[in-house]
């Protein structure tokens, strides 16, 4: 297990976190560039090597219901791993995060592209954009009233 000292010192190897201290000797590490209400990436890290590193936009690591992984085991390169893939997380915007790029075919062969662009999913043929929905299965409804089925 790592010390409070290299955990501390591993997780100010990110410039863009800043540190505040809270109570009890405890730190908390904020990304201040998150394009989230979440800020705090690094949470309650405590004299005892206990801490938490918010993960809850992550889908590999198992988390807490507040979307917290636990770091009290983790190793140096583990630690690194998880507060990059964290602040990463917090960069994204969710079509970055969740790229969508459908190919649809109707029965004559035309074909529509379905793309999840910004926070909505927008139908294409070529250049053309031929509709613009809010959600995943709007989009998708469209597409099979029309006729199209997904490659």
């Amino acid at each position: 297990m790592l010390t409070f000292e290299e955990k501390l010192s591993i997780i100010e190897e990110f410039p863009e976190l800043e540190k505040k201290e809270i109570s009890l000797g405890r730190v908390n590490f904020h990304y201040e560039e998150s394009l989230y209400e979440k800020q705090i990436v690094v949470y309650r890290l405590h004299p005892n090597g206990n801490g938490f590193v918010f993960a809850g936009e992550i889908e590999d690591h198992p988390t807490d219901d507040k979307g917290m992984v636990n770091i009290k085991d983790f190793s140096a390169e583990g630690l690194r791993e998880l507060i990059r893939e964290a602040i990463e997380s917090l960069s994204l915007s969710p079509a970055e995060k969740n790229p969508v790029m459908e190919e649809w075919l109707n029965t004559n062969d035309q074909a529509l592209i379905l793309m999840r662009e910004d926070d909505g999913f927008n139908v294409y043929a070529d250049e053309q954009l031929e509709g613009a929905f809010n959600s995943y299965e709007e989009a998708v409804n469209f597409l099979e009233q029309e006729g199209f089925s997904r490659l």
